[in-house]
């Protein structure tokens, strides 16, 4: 048996996984019906460290202090700006009387670390049952802090949610990004509801304070200047304690990059910080995407050395029809459908991005924060 018999019997077992992994792994989420839930207006502290986010804060605060949700306060955590992001607060602060503020100085053992400001927010917060954006998200909805917090019940002490990135017409690095973030956030809701939670985003967080206490907070990585979200939640969750919350009111929305380099800098933090998950979930990961990378190598190799080609065009006709059925119906959901037309040619540009950061990141290591 030769060279290309093997490839190509290497391409069918690639085939049959990757049918396998979109239609009932991913399936899991993408043919899930969003189930009714009941508002239950627990007390919830809305949390949210900046650092130099003066713009920001000025933009984006309103939305929140907006929320219909009776029960509420906002913590406000400066983390050591050089800006006037504490007097943008304390002005806000001085009209609104849900608004507590936690003004950070840098600490010699805890330079620059997002997790060390957190951690005094969390203990600030009154209320028991947390929730996490960032400075630069602004919810879709009022109801956000409803819909989030609807989720929590006595088995159920953390939430996943959805961050999205709003989008700019034209934008091929627009639609990159979005994608990335749209196949992310497919991966951990699919994940969750198979019983295997490994993460979840700052953006849109939710867990409780005794979670975050039995966990130890940050400390297993606090050494780790990134991952307070995703590292916390690989950490944290489990099969029974973790919910997922995807209705269209309970997004929020970021301002993306609008620059190849800075994304390219924020992935490789998010990357370098993938490799402290737990084994299983690196193992996983890894296999996805090595998958990816073999099934676009052997069709192109087989294709144009054309050895039965009409086996692979079938093959590879199959896997895009199950790839289209899982991230569209998925995409559908998380109100991404522009997306669909593109998918091909954006998961081509995503791997070739992902295999440059990682050999960036070989070379040297990422800063972190601000």
């Amino acid at each position: 048996m030769g060279v290309l018999d093997y490839l190509f019997y290497t391409f069918i077992v690639v085939v049959f996984f990757q049918v396998n992994y979109y239609l009932f792994f991913l399936g899991r989420f993408a043919f899930l019906k969003q189930s009714k839930t009941v508002s239950k207006n627990l007390p919830v502290s809305v949390i949210i460290c900046a650092k130099n986010e003066a713009k920001n804060l000025k933009a984006f605060l309103p939305s929140l202090i907006a929320q219909e949700y009776s029960n509420f306060e906002i913590v406000l955590i400066n983390d050591a700006s050089q800006d006037n992001s504490l007097s943008i607060m304390e002005a806000f602060a001085s009209k609104h009387n849900n608004i507590k503020i936690v003004d950070v100085k840098n600490n010699e053992a805890f330079w620059g670390n997002k997790k060390y400001a957190l951690t005094l927010g969390i203990k600030a917060a009154t209320n028991h049952y947390l929730l996490f954006t960032d400075a630069d998200c602004k919810p879709v909805s009022k109801q956000w802090i409803t819909e989030m917090a609807s989720h929590f019940n006595e088995n159920k002490s953390i939430v996943l949610g959805y961050g999205a990135y709003a989008k700019i017409k034209s934008s091929l690095l627009n639609k990159l990004i979005r994608f990335e973030t749209l196949i992310t956030a497919i991966q951990y809701f699919s994940f969750a509801k198979m019983g295997i939670p490994y993460m979840g985003v700052g953006r849109n967080l939710a867990y409780t304070k005794t979670e975050f206490f039995n966990a130890r907070g940050f400390m297993s990585h606090m050494k780790i200047r990134s991952g307070d979200d995703d590292l916390f939640v690989n950490e944290a969750a489990n099969k029974t304690n973790t919910a997922i919350c995807f209705s269209k009111n309970s997004f929020t929305k970021s301002n993306p990059e609008t620059s190849l380099k800075t994304w390219f800098k924020q992935k490789r933090r998010h990357i370098s910080t993938a490799k402290h998950y737990k084994q299983h979930h690196k193992t996983l990961l890894a296999s996805i995407y090595i998958l990816n990378l073999l099934f676009w190598f052997l069709t192109t190799v087989l294709l144009v050395l054309q050895y039965h080609w009409a086996w692979v065009v079938s093959l590879f006709a199959i896997r895009i029809i199950a790839y289209y059925l899982a991230l569209g119906f998925s995409a559908k959901k998380l109100k991404e459908k522009d997306l669909v037309f593109f998918l091909p040619f954006l998961e081509i540009f995503l791997i070739i991005a992902q295999i440059t950061i990682f050999i960036n990141n070989l070379i040297s290591k990422p800063k972190h924060w601000k």
